[in-house]
């Protein structure tokens, strides 16, 4: 995958910094042992964490951590591949997006924000806004489609194929890349429908130039993953669509915007609605509250623009240090020669 010819990196704080201990529910950065003591030793006494046995726990768990985020990129190649060569679908027809999979008021809204003269207030009739915090609420994909993709989902789940996990915080889900799921599918749904939404919506985010992603499906149910600590995500603009199944509470909770802290954060709590998504920014902190029962699937789709995070890295806020990756990487890009200046259209940066 490229964004004009430049091949898709990743930051080198990917293997120091966010990484969760989830034992005491805290994101920490990490180098060494003493390190991580001075700069996290305080947090971790207030969650529990007292006894020298339990640091060592909590050290063990980081730098396995680590040497797991290491090896990411090799076993992800090699599961994709794995997959590819012996997995048989049950819904073959969900991997390659059509338009009979979005809902028709969905289409509606792509085709108001393509027309000449879409501008924002015209597009905020045809969303749920919630608060000030610019999160949207709008009507993604059908029912049926919901269905079939769970469906598939669960016959994926229970087959004996190679497993990655979405991230540190889900231990239950599916990384859509490793189904083959992002040029045929996951591709066009950003490009041809989603950007012309996140356009309007965030365009100091680089709405109008979301040039790569990164997509997971996440699972909560009763005896494994049951919620999600607070955080904020790898992306510049996240869809969160609610695929199913049936399930009781669990409700999103968003904070502040991660850049705008306030002294005493204001939380609002939004409820899944089947077959909708929310569009938020990625740095508003939020979470999953616990589900009561049953099971719910989510659609995760971090988008990313490279002519914003070339400039400053989201998860260290530093100029990124650039890596190899493999596929979107983390979004990142090489400059090509000068810097660009800054008084150009965003999505013109490099």
């Amino acid at each position: 995958n490229m964004s004009a010819g430049r091949p898709f990196r990743g930051c080198a704080c990917f293997f120091t910094d966010n990484i969760f201990v989830g034992r005491f529910g805290l994101h920490v950065r990490y180098r060494d042992g003493p390190q991580l003591r001075r700069d996290h030793g305080r947090a971790l006494r207030e969650r529990g964490c007292r006894s020298e046995e339990q640091f060592r726990e909590v050290l063990r768990e980081i730098e396995a951590e680590v040497q797991r985020r290491k090896q990411l990129i090799h076993q992800s190649v090699e599961r994709r591949a794995i997959i590819s060569k012996c997995y048989k679908p049950k819904h073959p027809e969900v991997y390659t997006l059509q338009d009979s999979f979005l809902a028709p008021e969905f289409l509606e809204i792509v085709r108001f924000c393509t027309s000449p003269g879409a501008d924002l207030q015209g597009l905020l009739c045809y969303l749920e806004s919630f608060s000030d915090k610019r999160i949207y609420r709008l009507p993604v994909f059908t029912e049926e489609f919901c269905q079939a993709f769970v469906d598939e989902l669960e016959n994926f789940e229970r087959s004996d194929m190679p497993k990655g996990r979405p991230n540190t915080m889900n231990n239950y889900g599916v990384l859509l890349n490793e189904l083959g799921m992002d040029e045929p599918f996951l591709t066009p749904l950003r490009e041809r429908f989603l950007r012309p939404i996140t356009a309007l919506l965030y365009p100091e985010l680089g709405g109008a130039c979301l040039d790569s992603h990164k997509a997971f499906v996440v699972k909560y149910a009763l005896h494994e993953d049951l919620d999600l600590s607070s955080h904020y995500d790898n992306a510049e603009v996240t869809l969160n669509v609610s695929l199913g199944k049936e399930f009781t509470e669990g409700n999103l909770y968003f904070g502040d915007f991660n850049q705008d802290p306030s002294p005493v954060p204001q939380y609002i709590e939004v409820e899944h609605v089947g077959a909708r998504g929310l569009l938020h920014r990625g740095g508003q902190i939020h979470g999953a509250l616990p589900i009561a029962s049953g099971e719910r699937w989510n659609l995760i789709v971090w988008m990313r623009s490279s002519a914003i995070r070339n400039q400053l890295c989201p998860m260290c806020h530093r100029k990124p240090e650039l890596v190899e990756a493999e596929g979107f990487g983390d979004g990142f890009t090489e400059a090509p020669g000068e810097e660009v200046a800054q008084t150009v259209n965003v999505c013109a940066l490099g």
